[in-house]
């Protein structure tokens, strides 16, 4: 694109934008000459897809911004108005920068359109939205986050009547709405909330909706006793992270009797997120402090969430001092759950459990799940993917939803939310520390106890960054090389077959994916992120050697040797 076209395209966002602290930031990058800033501003419109939206904060039509979030509202607007009598909409957001504007932004323009618009008073967690929106039986709802992404980052996730992120064909019919809002540029009508108020048109979510929330999250306790006798026995550290998470985690946590400290430096919301670089518990940096405050406070179990406490992070004692700490993988937080959520429920509940995981979550779920005679679901990365199960399995007399499970650290562990909720399987995880404690067995123990029994596994996810429009070129051409290349070995290892979710007839929904099985029962897959410039490889390794120690460092070279067979081909592509 060339420069005069951006100009052009900047000029029109500027007289567009109402808010004029983002039309300032496009006036200064045109009065410095800022052509790389401008381009990356413009080159592209920020991308609305089945997920939403997500990008960095600025002007721009390639940035989060009022104008942006005002557009892609007007086409779920438009979609609602066809498609629902009367409806109404539920909002929140959680501690990013801006998020409230944003909010407040779809809430108007939604209000504009005769459309109902209830918004939590201040910051909630999304399954706090999704929970509201089936309680309340509203039509839609909108969350305003970027998850676990850098501060420079905020997002727009939409979701439906059933609480879930929207799915076919409702995602399909809202992104045609808005790419044709955004191809016939007018003005986005917008309502003073004030007077919206007056006229029955928008509201707050009371009170009610969070407290029935909260007595949902209690109810979950397979074994309520273990709070009741015991629970302030057990000490727990949690962070926050600046997150949403802070109120509602030590809420439940404390109404069930569990003893709970805090780290303070991060408890403040902040969506600068002064103490870490990246607010994510996946991410062992942004555990450091709350892993010191363990140290300090000897904690059996550490928590930590995200901005909009939808993932869980969990780290456990290596010792009986207490003075060394393991931060524990999604992977291995999701078996820790399926066994003990499964060794609870016992087989006599009358219906057939249901795990259902993503494609890219580890194999030992499916093992664990079906030594307790249930059925393990395996579905595209997405939690969306995974509610949409949980819809059809209503309907179901002999089965019924027991875990929901994606590596990148989301849970579900109970069926009033319809997206991953680290509330309450921060809770179930209390609980679960407090049960194997009482065995005289922890976390850790459990683990190996596990693999003892099903052989031992080890994953590990590669993410790597590619910003900006050269970045998504390489991540294009790199998808490209590994479709039609011929790869029959991946670091020596035979492929035994490969799967192309985007041209191979499966039984999933087409998907920009590729998925070699090798022998040995390793697998190595690659996608693309669907919102973030990065792509990721995930690789699978299984052990059967009885000796743990021999067969973890068996798990550990196949996948030392793997990642080394994929940075070769990263770096071939990007030079």
């Amino acid at each position: 694109m060339n420069m005069e076209t951006i100009k052009e395209l900047a000029q029109d966002y500027i007289k567009r934008e109402r808010h004029e602290l983002f039309r300032s930031d496009v006036l200064n990058a045109l009065e410095h000459g800022d052509a790389e800033g401008l381009n990356d501003r413009f080159y592209q419109e920020l991308t609305f897809g089945t997920a939403g939206m997500r990008g960095v904060i600025g002007g721009g039509t390639n940035r989060m911004n009022p104008l942006t979030v005002s557009m892609v509202t007007q086409g779920l607007a438009a979609y609602l108005s066809s498609s629902r009598d009367n409806p109404l909409a539920v909002i929140a957001y959680d501690s990013r920068n801006y998020s409230q504007l944003f909010a407040e932004t779809a809430a108007s323009v939604l209000c504009a359109n005769g459309i109902r618009a209830f918004m939590f008073r201040s910051l909630r967690p999304v399954p706090m939205l999704s929970f509201a929106l089936r309680y309340l039986k509203a039509d839609a709802g909108i969350t305003i986050t970027a998850s676990h992404n850098p501060a420079e980052y905020n997002g727009y996730k939409v979701y439906w009547a059933d609480g879930a992120q929207v799915t076919p064909p409702h995602d399909e019919a809202i992104v045609a709405e808005v790419n044709a809002v955004r191809a016939q540029p007018r003005e986005i009508p917008s309502a003073d909330l004030k007077e919206a108020q007056q006229k029955g048109l928008f509201g707050w979510i009371e009170q009610e909706v969070e407290e029935a929330y909260f007595q949902m999250v209690k109810s979950l306790a397979l074994r309520p006793e273990l709070f009741a006798s015991q629970g302030d026995q057990m000490q727990v550290v949690y962070t926050a992270l600046h997150g949403s998470g802070l109120g509602p985690v030590q809420r439940v946590l404390k109404d069930l009797g569990a003893s709970v400290v805090t780290v303070e430096e991060q408890s403040e919301p902040n969506g600068d997120f002064p103490t870490v670089k990246n607010p994510n518990p996946e991410d062992p940096k942004a555990m450091a402090l709350a892993l010191e405050y363990a140290k300090n406070h000897h904690a059996d179990i550490v928590l930590g969430t995200d901005p909009d406490a939808d993932r869980l992070g969990i780290a456990v004692p290596v010792n009986r001092n207490k003075t060394e700490y393991h931060l524990l993988t999604g992977n291995q937080i999701a078996v820790l759950l399926c066994d003990y959520l499964y060794s609870g429920r016992g087989q006599g509940s009358g219906k057939t459990g249901v795990t259902v995981k993503s494609i890219v979550t580890s194999d030992l779920v499916r093992s664990i799940t079906e030594r307790w005679g249930g059925r393990c679901i395996d579905v595209l990365t997405g939690f969306k993917y995974i509610a949409q199960v949980m819809l059809e399995l209503e309907q179901s007399s002999t089965e019924e939803f027991v875990l929901g499970a994606e590596e990148s650290y989301g849970y579900l562990v109970e069926t009033d939310v319809r997206d991953k909720d680290a509330v309450s399987a921060a809770c179930m995880a209390v609980e679960m520390t407090k049960y194997h404690l009482n065995q005289r067995v922890s976390l850790l123990h459990r683990l190996e106890q596990i693999w003892s029994e099903f052989g031992y596994y080890e994953e590990l996810v590669i993410s790597r960054t590619l910003p900006g429009q050269r970045g998504m070129k390489q991540i294009l051409d790199l998808m490209n090389h590994f479709r039609t290349e011929p790869i029959d070995r991946i670091a020596g290892d035979q492929v035994v077959s490969r799967t192309d979710l985007l041209n191979d007839e499966t039984s999933l929904p087409r998907s920009n994916m590729i998925i070699f099985r090798l022998e040995e029962g390793r697998t190595f897959m690659l996608r693309p992120s669907g919102t973030e410039p990065k792509i990721k490889c995930y690789i699978f390794a299984r052990s059967s050697l009885k000796d743990l120690e021999k067969a973890q460092s068996q798990a550990r070279e196949v996948i030392r040797s793997y990642q080394e067979f994929f940075d070769k081909k990263l770096a071939l592509i990007t030079g």
